[in-house]
């Protein structure tokens, strides 16, 4: 809660009191569509109360550009804890779920604006964020609003992203497996442009295999054929049935190591990839990959 001794304020919709039950709605996940500075404290600190009020006073005058998320490490040991908070006041920029800057102690308003206006998105990221907000509704604005990032910062790999997302979405193949080639000629890939090239892997996997009541049909009527368990596999991962496809490319995995197996390896870390980083499936059938290989 707020200090007590305070002047009183009216409330703003972008200053809360986040918990360690409420941190990750609060702060990771509401990152994800605005800037939210998390601004760690305590009631007996006094460098906290000369501090708390300055933030406060940025944040209705932003109105809306970033959210204040207000921790009392008292209350919530735990979320100092994760943060590995060692002094207080400490407060950390978030954006997209990740900490991008922090500082501790008090600092005066001049630098606070600048560190502000360091984590706030830059127009190309703005124009980005507004794209994949239309990427469902309407894809051609989505893509101008890629493109005219692109125009302002050309290395914006999230716009180039988009743009591949919106190509796949659209069919044309070869120009998103263009963009993630081009991407990954870095060294890497984020999250994101991973997540991109397995959605191709499966599609090109797919291409082969027809549909799932075909491919299983095939299957069922040699069950001894390798090369049609893998395309059943190839199928029904591209059908978003991927605990049934990672069961049947693991065995492969484990009895045709060197020939089928090795293509339903390659399905296995596609189908990896797409889902949840904290996925209970990924995780048993990485532990069980492992121990095939």
């Amino acid at each position: 809660m707020n200090d007590p001794t305070a002047t009183p304020t009216e409330p703003s919709p972008y200053i809360l009191d986040a918990t360690s039950a409420t941190f990750e709605a609060d702060v990771v996940e509401r990152s994800r569509s605005v800037p939210v500075v998390v601004d760690v404290w305590a009631t007996w600190c006094g460098p906290c109360k000369m501090l708390g009020p300055l933030l406060e006073k940025l944040a209705r005058e932003y109105d809306g550009k970033f959210v204040l998320a207000k921790v009392d490490s008292d209350r919530s040991p735990e979320v100092a804890a994760s943060l590995r908070v060692r002094s207080i006041p400490a407060v950390f920029g978030v954006r997209d779920g990740q900490i991008l800057d922090a500082f501790t102690g008090v600092q005066s308003e001049s630098f606070i604006r600048q560190w502000l206006d360091r984590l706030l998105p830059s127009k190309a990221e703005a124009l980005v964020a507004e794209g994949r907000g239309l990427e469902a509704s309407d894809p051609e604005a989505a893509g101008a609003r890629f493109s005219e990032a692109l125009a302002l910062e050309p290395d914006l790999s999230p716009a180039r992203v988009g743009l591949a997302r919106l190509a796949l979405a659209a069919g044309r193949i070869d120009e998103a497996q263009a963009a993630v080639l081009d991407l990954e000629r870095r060294g890497f890939l984020e999250p994101e442009a991973e997540k991109l090239k397995a959605e191709l892997v499966l599609r090109a996997q797919a291409e082969g295999a027809s549909d799932v009541d075909a491919a299983r049909a095939a299957s069922e009527a040699d069950p001894r054929d390798k090369a049609l368990k893998l395309r059943l596999a190839e199928a029904l991962a591209a059908a978003g049935a991927y605990e049934e496809a990672l069961a049947i490319a693991l065995d492969l995995v484990e009895v045709d190591r060197k020939a089928t197996g090795e293509e339903a390896r390659k399905l296995m870390l596609a189908v990896f990839q797409l889902l949840p980083e904290d996925s209970d499936l990924a995780f048993q059938y990485r532990r069980r990959l492992s121990f095939a290989l």
